[in-house]
């Protein structure tokens, strides 16, 4: 399965979650920097939209690790908890389209 890996102790605040997410992910450059932004980009994976680096087939999931999470939840606990309710609100909508759902946040 495609793995992204975002190092926690990069996401001081929201201006650095947002520039490596795009990077990362490969969000194109209108990307809105936000967490509505995020949740559009990410609800294209199986789609040919171009809204990420990232195409998947119908029984792939994008795996997202956070590394260094420990120190996220330290420094950024908004970041962390926000991050978690956007891998669940993108997979809900994965579901309403019945399809499997196409992220898997695991923290490290």
């Amino acid at each position: 399965m495609p793995t992204v890996r975002l190092d926690g102790s990069l996401l001081t605040d929201w201006d650095a979650f947002h520039t490596e997410s795009q990077k990362i992910f490969g969000f194109p450059d209108f990307y809105g920097r936000n967490m509505s932004a995020w949740i559009d980009c990410l609800s294209y994976l199986r789609d040919d939209e171009s809204m990420s680096k990232f195409r998947l087939k119908p029984d792939e999931t994008l795996i997202i690790e956070v590394h260094d999470s420990a120190l996220l939840q330290q420094q950024s606990p908004e970041i962390a908890e926000e991050l978690a309710f956007c891998v669940s609100a993108i997979n809900e909508r994965y579901d309403d389209y019945g399809e499997k759902a196409a992220l898997v946040l695991r923290l490290v």
